[in-house]
């Protein structure tokens, strides 16, 4: 007689729901999830939020510098030079002949000049005499209003008019000096013709006017004794030639060719061919009492002068990342410890090794995950409180919602700190000896 024996039955596995388990077992430890999430959410916003703001930075910075190949002034700091004429934030070093703009003008290897005459402000926003070519430069718009046709017609960015309130034909007289507070010009009463709109670049934070304009009003008062100090030999830059004759009228804003003994404080100047970029700047700096500075290359050196406390706010954030990945890696294996005896019961249901680590990892997992989530949600919506709330930083309101795709690498180190913190405590479960647990009790 030949005996069948019976087939064996495969092993069925027990259906572990492990994403209910870990969610059961993060539930257990409020007070240490809740601080593992707060630390690695902290150290995810502080490494986005410098990513934003430089990222908004260096685009500032590119896009109010594009299509100015030099800013030519008064001898003094190139870096002053670019800051104070294409940024607008720092005092000029002093003024230049209205003589030597012609004699850039006839250059054949420059395209456009655009003087500048700076001195005064309203409201802390910079009164800046010119041309309509500035517009032109920036892509300036209107978006009510005209430009200015005779003296003391002004033309308001968008910042400042939705700062102060102004609308056309209203006027407002300017402050001497280039920061808030000066004395006011109070019989030199400015009317607004034009209101620009917003295009994100340095015009919406100006008060453009003609050359006539700034001349005139700087005549009829004389030297500005509240004007920021200047290197020493030059004249002060808000005084403008306050001792030249009276301004010329009905110019539009092209007094160039009216008046050679004045002067203005700096002109930006576009490049007519590559030629220019190798000996213009050499030239005017050697053989002229002028100084040449690319707004370029001091742009590169303000933004490395930045990357060097930007790098080491980041490491101080991934710093803090790494200790709340230390600190996930803890509770995990304190968990692990407390687990033992139900981890074992699981087993002798049916649960597999793989599915006990499991639950460990995606425990570690959806912390981090959280804690990313959150973290990310609180750098945009930092970024977008400063730019609400800080005037000179509206910008950033919009930059706020644009997701920028280091951001990626932000979240997979997220979660690859909590797949990290889990290893150790997931292997530690998947090597557990059933046997000896249960009977330890």
């Amino acid at each position: 007689m030949r005996w069948h024996q019976p087939r064996s039955r495969p092993r069925r596995e027990h259906a572990l729901n492990i994403p209910r388990l870990a969610l059961a077992y993060v539930r257990r430890r409020p007070l240490s999830t809740a601080l593992v999430i707060l630390l690695l959410a902290l150290g995810v916003a502080v490494v986005t939020l410098t990513l934003l703001l430089a990222q908004e930075l260096e685009t500032r910075l590119h896009r109010d510098a594009a299509g100015i190949d030099l800013v030519v002034g008064a001898k003094g700091s190139p870096l002053q030079l670019v800051l104070a004429g294409v940024y607008h934030v720092d005092v000029p070093p002093g003024n230049i002949q209205l003589a030597a703009l012609g004699e850039l003008r006839a250059n054949p290897l420059v395209a456009n000049v655009i003087p500048l005459a700076l001195g005064d402000s309203f409201n802390g926003f910079r009164i800046v005499g010119t041309e309509p070519s500035l517009l032109a430069l920036y892509a300036g718009t209107l978006a009510q209003g005209a430009l200015w046709a005779q003296p003391l017609d002004a033309v308001l960015g968008s910042d400042v008019a939705r700062a102060v309130g102004l609308g056309v034909g209203a006027t407002f007289a300017g402050s001497h000096g280039l920061a808030a507070g000066g004395g006011e010009h109070g019989d030199s009463r400015y009317r607004v013709t034009g209101i620009l709109a917003a295009s994100g670049t340095v015009l919406d934070r100006l008060v453009l006017t003609s050359l006539d304009s700034v001349w005139a009003v700087h005549d009829h008062h004389g030297p500005d004794t509240n004007a920021a100090p200047v290197a020493a030999g030059t004249k002060p830059a808000p005084a403008l030639a306050a001792d030249a004759a009276a301004a010329p009228h009905g110019s539009g804003g092209h007094a160039l060719d009216h008046d050679d003994a004045r002067e203005v404080t700096m002109a930006l100047v576009q490049f007519r061919s590559p030629l220019a970029a190798v000996s213009l700047a050499r030239s005017i700096n050697k053989d002229t009492a002028m100084v040449a500075a690319s707004p370029a290359l001091e742009t590169a050196r303000l933004l490395t002068v930045f990357a060097a406390g930007i790098d080491l706010i980041r490491a101080f954030a991934v710093v803090l990342m790494g200790a709340s990945a230390l600190m996930l890696f803890v509770a995990l294996a304190q968990a692990l410890e407390d687990r033992r005896y139900d981890l074992a019961i699981i087993r002798t249901l049916g649960a597999t090794r793989w599915q006990v680590a499991g639950v460990l990892l995606v425990e570690s997992v959806l912390l981090a995950a959280v804690a990313a989530v959150l973290g990310l949600a609180l750098a945009h919506g930092t970024t977008w409180a400063i730019g609400r709330w800080v005037p000179d930083a509206a910008p950033l309101a919009a930059a706020a919602w644009r997701w920028l795709p280091a951001e990626w690498g932000v979240l997979a180190l997220a979660l690859g700190a909590g797949i990290l913190s889990a290893g150790w405590p997931a292997w530690r479960a998947y090597r557990l000896d059933v046997a000896a647990t249960l009977a330890e009790g």
